[in-house]
């Protein structure tokens, strides 16, 4: 019960340094969610001790917080993704993210561990499983080749359109809009070498994918059918030749992407 939280302050702190200036602002972070002062300290404090604890620690990252702290497997994976985000300090307070959850926010975070961290490729890896690894965070910039080579981009976007017409509702503008949504794509990951540019993941996914999507009333399942066939066609690339990172790379990105896409 005493690490429990309130996903409202949780919200708030997301993606904040857990620092002596953060815990000055609690009055106001108090005043906007209706959390009493006491325990928006309380729990503040918890989330820096766990932080603590686990910063240096190797392996899964919510199973550390689980043995260290005794605390029940979803309560451990929610302070894995307060870890995770406090890690790489991303941005979640803009007025654009502000229909994201807790819990939206939380999943993603799982994908990107699950998907992306050491722990996922090797558990006996040397980074801890709450940073992104920046050997991969590099490997990410060949993935630009699907849309700085002309002919590879042709190709993709003939592959997906010819798997998806007649199965989606938006075919047109799919059509039409995929060079534009494949380079948004791609890009995201491309940047992450950058500290500045990992704050800005979630503003770059929802400003340059969720946000067209939805302009032009893609369903769901629209953009679930359109990231299965996109991941998928690169298969059928002749002499793309980094398979593995694309599809290690795009699963995370899916299942923020469809866990994000809502009112």
């Amino acid at each position: 019960r005493y690490y429990a939280f309130d996903e409202a302050l949780a919200r708030e702190l997301l993606g904040k340094k857990l620092s002596k200036g953060t815990k000055k602002e609690l009055d106001e972070v108090s005043a906007r969610t209706g959390v009493g002062i006491r325990s928006c300290r309380r729990q503040f404090d918890n989330f820096k001790r766990v932080f603590k604890a686990v910063e240096e620690l190797r392996g899964p990252l919510a199973e550390n917080i689980q043995q260290l702290f005794l605390l029940p497997p979803p309560l451990a994976r929610d302070y894995a993704a307060i870890v995770f985000f406090a890690n790489s300090r991303f941005e979640t307070g803009k007025r654009r993210l502000q229909f994201l959850t807790f819990a939206d926010f939380a999943a993603c975070a799982q994908s990107m561990m699950g998907h992306w961290s050491q722990g996922a490729l090797a558990p006996e890896a040397a980074e801890p499983d709450g940073d992104l690894p920046k050997s991969f965070l590099q490997d990410l910039k060949e993935l630009k080749v699907l849309v700085t080579d002309k002919d590879l981009l042709d190709q993709h976007k003939s592959l997906v359109c010819s798997a998806l017409r007649g199965k989606i509702s938006v075919y047109n503008e799919l059509e039409a809009n995929f060079k534009a949504l494949s380079r948004a794509l791609v890009n995201v990951g491309g940047k992450l070498t950058h500290a500045r540019d990992v704050r800005d993941f979630f503003v770059d996914l929802v400003e340059k994918v969720i946000e067209p999507c939805r302009c032009d009333k893609w369903s769901p399942g629209d953009l679930r059918l359109f990231l299965t066939q996109y991941t998928a066609a690169a298969r059928s690339l002749p002499g793309f030749r980094h398979q593995a990172l694309w599809e290690r790379y795009m699963a995370a990105i899916s299942a923020c992407l469809l866990r994000m896409y809502h009112d």
